[in-house]
């Protein structure tokens, strides 16, 4: 069973029961990027800190940092982006993720809030 996990910055991991962490952007994310046009992502076998930036994406509108939830080695990167980067714009939180992430230590994903509070920061941001 995987558990998803997100930052203020509005990246999201989804973690698996292997210590695999998925990272992409949030819905939220994407929705006020716009139109994502150019994604940069790490090179696989790169270790990141948490808080590091670890990639960017751009849109038409503004280009942001990615920052690495938790600390790590990226395994794998969405190749599928390079190519198509729209897929962050039809599917944030699924295909259009951008990479998996062997996390050292677990204890950092404490820090990130789950799901439920992750909504309620966003109800927070929007009032």
């Amino acid at each position: 069973m995987s558990t998803l996990y997100f930052t203020e910055e509005h990246e999201y991991i989804l973690v698996d029961d292997n210590g695999i962490g998925t990272v992409g952007i949030s819905d939220y994310a994407q929705q006020q990027l716009g139109d994502v046009v150019y994604v940069e992502m790490p090179e696989t076998g790169t270790a990141v800190e948490s808080g590091d930036e670890a990639g960017v994406v751009e849109s038409v509108k503004i280009a942001s940092e990615i920052y690495a939830p938790v600390s790590g080695e990226v395994v794998e990167i969405n190749d599928a982006l390079t190519e198509n980067p729209a897929l962050v714009n039809d599917d944030p939180m699924g295909d259009g993720w951008f990479f998996k992430i062997k996390i050292t230590d677990e204890a950092e994903l404490e820090d990130l809030k789950d799901e439920a509070e992750y909504l309620e920061f966003l109800e927070e941001l929007a009032a």
